[in-house]
């Protein structure tokens, strides 16, 4: 009699999609020997698209791409007639494991840390890999993320993960990848955007920028000199071949001065991106521009001092009141122009990061063409981020992160994962939303 209750209790949470709830949604393993991918239309992801191709997995690493050729018998193999398969992509800057809930749970977010200059601090090491939006991401084709803090001047620094794993050091993909800072604004507007990064004035650390009456551009460039202060003093500090006395915080960027890490800015108005490209000139470090709404004004600039770019997201208003109200739409095609690279980024905390598909699938709308638009969310963000070397692109020697989609990715209306695999690994894409979706369809009698 019992053994007949829990059949019919099992069959039950079978059908209403609790057996495969979060909980039990377990990282993959890995995958040892050969995989074929066959007959699919190939995103390289680098402009290059191939027509019914295959592509050879030998343990995570593609081995084989091209059109046609045949798959020896015994091997795993995954037929995509009909889809289309692209690169994993990459969420080039984020807080996801970092904030979950992001207003009015404190407990749940660990992303910011008390304090104005924090480069020792790591981002990696708060990073929760059991967050409930991790597997929304990858369900939407979001393979890899940039883990980012926030917060005071310098919030520390950035770990680029894979999205399917058991805690952060599994997840950690390049550890310590760049260091980020929060430019002063140079605009008293409140809570208008063109700050560094949300804070009262556009000033991080607290400091508003005209805030009682003060000057805010005295109040800004005063913030730069502490800086560039702070800058110069870490460039003598590890430019020394023995230390009196270690300083952390002055160890934790010895990476941007040998270029091992990126200088990562936050922030949107020109003058700010001026500064950032003085910075990149006096320390010799590479800087990379995060925000960067009004980027398009100097793009030819940027261009020139080889400093790329991560957009923000593009479904926003205009920063400036003067601009078109399709400008941030238009920003990624005027970049692309004048040869920037850059990369296209998802902050949205109610959708919670999940259309950065969608948002290329805009900027293509306004002047990108489709597989540039694809590439700003997958081989240029690696780029930015250093890890192009093994992936961002479907080419020989890199880590099989692919995903496979019904169709076109970034169309809201076809777009459907059916398939994702990270280094090889087919990783599973059930998650909340899903459980979700047949707890009520089940409630409702929806076949």
């Amino acid at each position: 009699m019992m053994k007949k209750i829990f059949s019919n209790i099992a069959a039950l949470l079978l059908l209403t999609g609790f057996v495969k709830a979060q909980e039990t949604v377990y990282p993959a393993r890995d995958y040892k020997g050969h995989l074929y991918i066959t007959n699919g239309t190939v995103h390289v992801g680098n402009g290059e698209v191939l027509q019914n191709a295959t592509i050879e997995i030998n343990d995570g690493k593609i081995v084989k791409i091209g059109s046609g050729g045949s798959t020896p018998s015994g091997d795993k193999v995954i037929d995509a007639k009909g889809k289309q398969v692209y690169p994993g992509l990459i969420l080039p800057s984020t807080d996801l494991g970092l904030k979950e809930i992001a207003n009015g749970v404190r407990g749940s977010n660990d992303y910011s840390e008390l304090g104005e200059f924090n480069p020792s601090i790591r981002s990696i090491t708060a990073y929760n890999t059991d967050s409930k939006f991790i597997n929304v991401l990858k369900a939407n084709g979001i393979l890899l993320a940039s883990i980012t803090p926030e917060g005071g001047v310098i919030s520390g620094s950035s770990t680029v993960v894979q999205l399917d794993a058991w805690n952060w050091e599994d997840a950690a993909y390049k550890m310590d990848a760049g260091i980020h800072l929060n430019m002063p604004s140079f605009i008293a507007r409140g809570g208008r955007r063109g700050g560094g990064g949300g804070f009262p004035g556009g000033v991080p650390g607290g400091r508003g920028a005209g805030a009682g009456g003060e000057d805010p551009l005295k109040a800004a460039f005063d913030r730069v000199d502490e800086i560039k202060a702070f800058l110069r003093e870490a460039k003598a500090y590890n430019a020394e071949s023995v230390h009196k006395s270690t300083n952390l915080k002055l160890e934790a960027v010895k990476g941007l001065f040998d270029k091992k890490q990126k200088l990562f800015v936050h922030g949107d108005q020109v003058k700010q991106m001026l500064i950032a490209i003085d910075f990149a000139k006096e320390f010799g470090c590479d800087v990379v521009i995060i925000g960067g709404s009004e980027s398009y004004q100097i793009a030819d600039l940027l261009k020139q001092n080889n400093i790329a770019v991560i957009l923000g997201p593009e479904h926003s208003l205009p920063a400036m009141e003067d601009d078109d109200v399709d400008q941030p739409y238009k920003t990624p095609a005027v970049l692309q122009k004048a040869g920037v690279l850059f990369a296209l980024n998802d902050t949205h905390d109610e959708s919670r990061y999940r259309n950065l598909s969608f948002n290329a699938g805009t900027a293509a709308t306004y002047g990108l063409t489709k597989e540039q638009a694809l590439q700003a969310i997958t081989l240029n963000a690696a780029k930015i981020l250093g890890v192009d070397n093994r992936t961002g692109s479907l080419e020989v020697g890199k880590d099989a992160n692919i995903v496979i989609c019904d169709g076109d990715i970034l169309d809201m209306k076809s777009s459907n994962v059916s398939a994702a695999f990270i280094q090889g690994r087919q990783v599973s894409l059930d998650n909340k939303q899903k459980e979700l979706y047949e707890r009520y369809k089940y409630k409702y009698g929806i076949k």
